[in-house]
Formats: C-alpha cells, sequence, structure tokens
C-alpha cells in the first residue's frame, strides 16, 4: 500500500536535483524576505500605500516580458549557464540593496528599480529551472518534484512575510537584506553542480521565429492550452486575496492581523497537501486530476464566500474585537483552497513537463509564468471592483459557482483532456 506521505524518491534519484531544490528552496525563503523588507521600506520612506502598491505593478510587465525571453534563451543555450547568469544578477540587485542600505543612500527610485531588476531575473530563472527538471528526473517522478515544490513555496509564503517583519523590527533593513544575500549562496551550489544542459532538439535564437514557434505548438496542443484556460478561470473568479485587508477592517476584525492569518492559511494548505501527497503524484489521470482540483477549489471559494455572508447576519467586528469563530471558519475554507490548487499545480507542472518536448520546454515555461503573473491581478480587479459595486462576501461566493460551473462546462468539451494519462503524455 502507497504510502499518504510525500513521496521523497525525487531526493535519492538524483543528488543534482535534491541539490538544486535545497538552493532554491533557500533562495525562495530568502527571496520573499527582500520582498516584504522592500515594501516595509518604502513605506517609511513615503509614508504611502499606494506607493507600495506600485512596486508589484511598475514589476509586472519586466517580469512577464522578462519570463518569456527566458524561456527563449532556456531553449537556445546551456540551461545550467541560463540559470547560473540570472542567479547572479538577482544576487547583484539584493547585494546592491544592502549596500546602499547600510551606507544610507538608498532612495525609492533605487529601491523600484533594484525591485524590477530582482522579479525580472527571478522570472529567467524560474522558467529555466523548471526546465531543467525533466532531465535530472526521470518521468514517473516528476510529480513527486512538483509536490516538494510545493512545500517550497508554502514554507516561503508561510515562513518569509512573518521573518521579514521580525528580522526589520528587531535588526533593521541592512542586516534582513544582507540574510537574503547570504541565502542565494545556496542556489549557486545547486546550479554550479548542474552538469551541462543543453537543449535536444532543433534550437531556434530568441527572438519572432523562437517565440512564434512556442505559439505555433501551444496552437496544437489541446491538454496544454486547456490546463491555462482552466487555471485563468480559477484565479481570475476564485482569488480573494484583494479583500483580505478590508475583511480585517469591516467584517471579520482583527485588523492587518487577520490579513495576515489569511493569507497564512492558504499557504498552509500548500505545505500540508504537499506533506500528504503521497497518493496523489501516483494518480496516473491528470486531466481528471486537475478538473477534481479546481471544482474542490472553487466550492472552497464558495464556502468561503458564506463565511462571509454568515458575517453580515453577526453582530459587527473591529479592529479590537475581531470575531475570532468566523476568523477560523474562513481559514479552513482558504486552507482547503491552498490545498486544491495546489494539487492542480502538481498535475499541471507535471504535465507541463511530461509531455511537451524537451527543445520547447522553456518557452512554455515562460508563457506558463505569465499566466501565472497575470492572473492573481485579474483576479484582483473582479474582486475588488466586484466587492465595491456589491458587497464583500459577493465576489467569492459568485467566483466559486463561476468556477465550478465553467470548469464541467470545458472539461466536458473536452474529453482528451479528461482522459489525459501521465504514462504516455501527450500535449
Amino acid at each position: 500500500m502507497s504510502s499518504a506521505l510525500i513521496d521523497l524518491r525525487p531526493f535519492r534519484a538524483s543528488g543534482a536535483f535534491t541539490r538544486m531544490w535545497i538552493g532554491s528552496t533557500l533562495a525562495g525563503l530568502g527571496g520573499q524576505l527582500t520582498i516584504v523588507t522592500v515594501m516595509l521600506h518604502v513605506f517609511e520612506l513615503t509614508g504611502s500605500t499606494f506607493a507600495v502598491s506600485m512596486i508589484a505593478f511598475a514589476g509586472l510587465v519586466p517580469m512577464i516580458l522578462a519570463g518569456v525571453y527566458g524561456g527563449m534563451l532556456a531553449d537556445a543555450f546551456d540551461r545550467r549557464t541560463v540559470a547560473l547568469i540570472a542567479a547572479v544578477i538577482t544576487f547583484a540587485s539584493t547585494a546592491m540593496l544592502a549596500l546602499l542600505t547600510w551606507t544610507q543612500l538608498e532612495t525609492i527610485w533605487w529601491l523600484y528599480a533594484l525591485s524590477i531588476i530582482n522579479s525580472a531575473a527571478n522570472s529567467v530563472g524560474m522558467a529555466t529551472r523548471t526546465a531543467i527538471v525533466p532531465r535530472l528526473l526521470p518521468r514517473d517522478l516528476l510529480a513527486a518534484a512538483s509536490a516538494l515544490n510545493g512545500v517550497t513555496f508554502g514554507l516561503m509564503v508561510m515562513v518569509g512575510p512573518a521573518l521579514a517583519g521580525i528580522l526589520v523590527a528587531t535588526t533593521g533593513y541592512g542586516w534582513t537584506y544582507t540574510i537574503d544575500v547570504a541565502l542565494m549562496l545556496a542556489m549557486f551550489l545547486g546550479l554550479w553542480t548542474l552538469p551541462a544542459l543543453r537543449p535536444e532538439g532543433p534550437v531556434l535564437r530568441p527572438g519572432l521565429e523562437s517565440l512564434v514557434d512556442g505559439w505555433r505548438f501551444l496552437k496544437r496542443a489541446g491538454n496544454i492550452r486547456m490546463q491555462y484556460v482552466l487555471d485563468v478561470i480559477a484565479m481570475t473568479f476564485g482569488q480573494p486575496l484583494a479583500l483580505f485587508p478590508a475583511l480585517g477592517t469591516v467584517l471579520l476584525g482583527g485588523g492587518a492581523v487577520t490579513t495576515g492569518i489569511l493569507t497564512a492559511a492558504v499557504a498552509a494548505g500548500t505545505f500540508l497537501s504537499s506533506l500528504f501527497s503521497g497518493r496523489v503524484v501516483r494518480y496516473r489521470w491528470h486531466g481528471r486530476g486537475i478538473q477534481r482540483a479546481i471544482a474542490v477549489y472553487g466550492g472552497s471559494i464558495l464556502m468561503f464566500g458564506l463565511v462571509l455572508v454568515l458575517g453580515t447576519a453577526l453582530p459587527p467586528a473591529s479592529e479590537t474585537s475581531p470575531n475570532l469563530a468566523l476568523i477560523a471558519l474562513a481559514c479552513v475554507a482558504l486552507a482547503a483552497s491552498g490545498a486544491a490548487d495546489n494539487i492542480s499545480s502538481i498535475y499541471r507542472n507535471t504535465m507541463m513537463q511530461a509531455a511537451v518536448p524537451d527543445g520547447i520546454r522553456g518557452r512554455l515555461q515562460g508563457i506558463f509564468i505569465v499566466v501565472v503573473a497575470g492572473d492573481p491581478r485579474l483576479g484582483a480587479l473582479y474582486a475588488g471592483t466586484l466587492a465595491t459595486l456589491t458587497a464583500l462576501w459577493f465576489p467569492p461566493l459568485l467566483g466559486g459557482i463561476l468556477v465550478i460551473a465553467l470548469v464541467a462546462m470545458l472539461v466536458r468539451r473536452h474529453p482528451r483532456f479528461r482522459t489525459y494519462d501521465a504514462e504516455n503524455p501527450e500535449p
């Protein structure tokens, strides 16, 4: 009988994968420290929440462009070299943040510029490292590797922001940036020890022809295209993150603490579902698995909306008098959504790595980064606009229903996706 606990076979199968995973985990944790620290730093310098919000907006287009171009680089050159260069740029931008802070020369514009460079380099590195994994592991361990990456993401989001707040409060900005610089060194260990990884198959130089070739492949790849569409639906209509600050102020109470708890609940679901993913990664019908996971995700968001509806019928909460029972119920629903999204992600990543030929995998990973980066922002626009026009509980309530209905309708019209078999992957 297979264990329900996380499958650790990728560590035993490949020392190169293990070293890259450890390096990516430590560097990712450091990256979260820097992201949160820059936001706190900008707010201290400006006193403006708008200035803080502009960090994410200013970096979005460069991140998307870098992800797409990075995918083309990963399909044209040695992937080890591309990943190392991206890591060097990330390291240098973080080291510059630390140096400017220690010398008290930091300005709002330096913080913006270095954050954009850091974000763009991370996009290139992420697309390249993801394309590397299938060269290090046999196909039957790719799902287990994706589950291990879920552990990384869960730890980053749960631990990173809280640790950043503690470090800034106790040691200051300079030391916090410096700790990220130290953690980044682990990334070099993981990448430097990789073998040369030239892409297999025909090679196209980065440019318009390479990009068009990637889009042509995606046009023929119905299963890959369908998972993109399903993810867009889930993240557009089922992403309530933009509501959290208002919920902590006017409905659930507890202020910023509640906002942090709700965010951590999603990451906790991601982490726990990876920790107990032993049977999940052995399920071979990945299309069906994606469908069911996203349906559960929609149901979890619907449940979250119902909790908020219940909150409107109870005495009003406040920052100093939060409704702890409602916050707990909301956390259960959000943890379930994080778990379901992570299971869907395991199957989607595995499908991308197993069904896409090596020579085009980097470009498809770059396009995938565009989808992943853009979807939450569409979700924020949907939730924020609809909540402004109606009520805080309405976007997740309607969104959960839309996710369940649209996913069921689309998969029913594409039976080839539903019968996708991981043992015989077809794009």
